[in-house]
């Protein structure tokens, strides 16, 4: 063999070690890029238990998944509650906010430890707003609110299914709403600082059926926060994250995702 056919050999050899070195490195990136820690965040009346089937599918796929449960006696102790847990992460985590969870989140998700929030049929007001106000700009159509002489609001049982969760199996609906958390009116009216959605990454999931709140609100915080990725669920009740957990969990991984554009403008 002579000297050239040596050199065309080492040469060839060299080439092929570059491309799987290129392609181990692009692999380990893509892995890298991929964010494991996710908290979910309950809203008004229930609690985290709520969650189970997503964080069943997103366990199943190999996610570290916490259930923060918020009091639901003050806004800043929610918000509180929620980022202790953030704290207790390992590294980044996407938050997730279903309902008055989402305005927790809106100011939680400040956390440096926070890469980005997903709102599941969730208020998300901006600065100097309450999601009392945006209600009222945007009516719902539930019927069912008591609000007690105490300061305490509960959702009249004998309607719970039809305005809360008109999509679960009405053994479920009735369970949840003899069992369901009576909420501090107060919370609902605190008026948010800073919103995290004007400088972290958003996804957003609008129930189209929703009573508690109107779907046209849950379509202008998505589009004001000018979310990465939008998904309208036909037909689903405010408890769009029982009845509808694989579509929610998709959402939640897509957002995991951080070889997506992931920066905001103020």
């Amino acid at each position: 063999m002579n000297l050239n056919s040596n050199c065309g050999i080492r040469t060839f050899k060299i080439l092929i070690i570059c491309i799987m070195t290129i392609f181990v490195s692009t692999s380990q990136a893509q892995v890298s890029t991929r964010i494991h820690n996710i908290v979910l965040v309950h809203g008004a009346f229930v609690d985290g238990s709520g969650w189970q089937q997503v964080y069943e599918i997103l366990t199943q796929k190999g996610y570290k998944v916490s259930i923060a449960q918020p009091t639901l006696t003050t806004f800043e102790g929610d918000v509180a509650a929620v980022k202790r847990v953030v704290n207790l992460q390992d590294g980044p985590c996407i938050l997730v906010g279903h309902s008055y969870g989402g305005a927790v989140i809106t100011t939680a998700g400040n956390d440096s430890l926070v890469s980005g929030l997903v709102y599941i049929a969730a208020h998300a007001p901006d600065h100097g707003e309450s999601e009392a106000g945006n209600g009222k700009s945007f009516p719902a159509a539930y019927k069912s609110l008591i609000k007690g002489n105490d300061g305490w609001d509960y959702i009249d049982p004998k309607m719970f299914a039809s305005d809360f969760s008109g999509d679960l199996p009405k053994s479920k609906a009735d369970f949840m709403a003899n069992s369901q958390t009576p909420t501090a009116d107060v919370v609902f009216h605190a008026i948010i600082q800073n919103p995290a959605w004007k400088t972290k990454p958003v996804w957003y999931m609008v129930a189209k059926s929703d009573r508690i709140i109107n779907p046209d609100l849950e379509r202008m915080y998505a589009k004001r926060a000018n979310s990465v990725k939008i998904v309208e669920i036909e037909g689903a009740s405010h408890c769009v994250y029982i009845t509808h957990p694989q579509e929610v969990a998709d959402l939640i991984i897509s957002a995991t995702d951080l070889s997506k554009k992931r920066t905001k403008g103020i």
